[in-house]
């Protein structure tokens, strides 16, 4: 969209304001009180009014100033071609652990794309490293209120941040903090830990400075960096030991108790990876302030575990709970397998006649260094579960389908899978209750009508990429 050109509008609400003042689908948007909105930030600031002048501009170029009396927090009910409103500002960064660029070729196109835009920080909770934002960025951020702002830190040492992001700017970006920090911005951090470059001596100092933006800056999450076996020509790391996850885990413990002295916040998590490398028990659920991180992978089986086993108890002491007898296979990543084979048994215990087989899925695609589910691809899932008895239903977790579509990583489909295997394939959700509902065969919703969204997210945006 060049300047001054409006914005298209692709949908127009029914009973909506937008519909009452004859709006339409291929309208353009020219401006909102005599300002053309740079993206959907400034339009829903500017809508936000009892009293709007809105110009709308038509196909055949008539232009019309509407005047529009409403509630101050009513939208008007119209939908962009472009749900930011602007082109999105990818990411000038080559990360030495960027997932993307350890992907195999021939994927869509649009897994390839990176992203480092503070708007999506906001709407989407996406990470930004504040390398492609200038001051008028963060000054819009704190006028606007834009919080939390999510930051991908890595560290706190300047040469080492331009090292790992390979951008002679990125230790200066972080100066932003400062300024968001004085604004009284909610933040929340990231370190994507690499085993022999920010971790040691390096984790604990960017651990130290961070804590300076208390109580603005909320979390920071530890991740270890995901590592595909598309790595060659790209920069050598090596994957963690159980003996360096214990003392990821101890160093950040450490630092809760401190934390939680001053300021009431344990600040600083380790994600689920560290604990089952490390073979530890995950911390309880009041470790993880409300959970402030689950996108990161922080706190995700220790909220699964709780919801599950308290909608277990709530099924048994209702007075319909005779299920028939079921067996079902749940397919999983490494990750999650041994805490969903943990709650399977708790279930069996009590009711018998639910057999659960828990199969873990080793990702050939990708690499067996990457255990989530998430990065699950079709192809693997087909070529492991072939030929086994999977009983009356397979069982998968949402997140291994592509937003909003019955379609893995690898384009292969849930209609194929289920064809290819001969067996129904139903789609969990991520709830615990879900989990439980699907074991005792009470959750029969398709997949076709499971995990509906606007626009299309990726699994690994949040852990692994810069």
């Amino acid at each position: 969209m060049g300047k001054n050109k409006g914005h298209l509008i692709s949908c127009v609400e029914p009973e909506s304001i937008a519909e009452e003042m004859e709006i339409k689908a291929g309208d353009m948007l020219i401006s909102v009180n005599g300002v053309e909105p740079e993206d959907v930030i400034d339009y829903r600031y500017l809508i936000h009014d009892e009293y709007v002048e809105v110009c709308i501009k038509k196909p055949d170029g008539e232009e019309w100033v509407l005047e529009i009396e409403k509630e101050f927090e009513d939208d008007l009910g119209i939908q962009f071609a472009n749900g930011l409103m602007d082109e999105y500002r990818s990411c000038r960064n080559q990360c030495i652990f960027c997932f993307i660029d350890q992907m195999p070729k021939g994927m869509r196109d649009t897994l390839y794309f990176k992203d480092d835009d503070s708007r999506l920080s906001f709407l989407q909770g996406n990470y930004v490293t504040l390398t492609n934002m200038k001051e008028k960025d963060i000054e819009r951020i704190i006028r606007y209120r834009l919080e939390p702002i999510n930051i991908s830190v890595q560290t706190t040492i300047p040469k080492l941040r331009c090292k790992m992001l390979h951008n002679r700017f990125a230790g200066d970006a972080l100066k932003h903090m400062d300024r968001l920090y004085e604004g009284e911005i909610r933040m929340n951090g990231q370190i994507v830990l690499c085993k022999g470059v920010n971790d040691g001596e390096n984790l604990k100092r960017a651990i130290h400075d961070l804590r300076k933006y208390l109580p603005y800056l909320e979390s920071v999450s530890v991740v270890p960096a995901g590592l595909t076996k598309y790595r060659d020509g790209l920069y050598p790391l090596e994957s963690f030991t159980k003996e360096e996850a214990c003392e990821v885990i101890d160093l950040i413990e450490s630092v809760q108790l401190e934390t939680m002295r001053e300021h009431d916040l344990h600040f600083i998590h380790a994600s689920d990876e560290w604990y089952i490398l490390a073979e530890r028990d995950f911390p309880e659920e009041e470790t993880y302030d409300g959970y402030l991180q689950l996108e990161n992978g922080v706190g995700m089986m220790r909220l699964l575990l709780n919801e599950y086993r308290n909608a277990l108890e709530a099924w048994k002491a209702s007075s319909q709970n005779d299920v028939n007898p079921r067996k079902v296979t749940v397919a999983t990543g490494y990750l999650a397998a041994s805490t969903i084979k943990q709650l399977a048994g708790e279930l069996q215990v009590i009711c018998p006649q639910i057999e659960v087989n828990v199969c873990t899925i080793r990702n050939d695609f990708f690499g067996e260094s990457i255990t989530v589910s998430g990065l699950l691809t079709g192809q693997d899932i087909l070529a492991q579960l072939k030929n086994q008895e999977l009983g009356d239903v397979l069982l998968l977790p949402k997140n291994v389908l592509r937003s909003g579509e019955n379609v893995f990583l690898d384009d292969v489909t849930v209609e194929e899978l289920q064809n290819k295997l001969n067996i129904k394939v139903e789609i969990v959700g991520t709830a615990g209750a879900d989990l439980l509902h699907a074991f005792l065969g009470l959750a029969d919703e398709s997949c076709e009508d499971k995990n509906k969204t606007e626009e299309e997210t990726f699994v690994y945006s949040k852990m692994y990429t810069d």
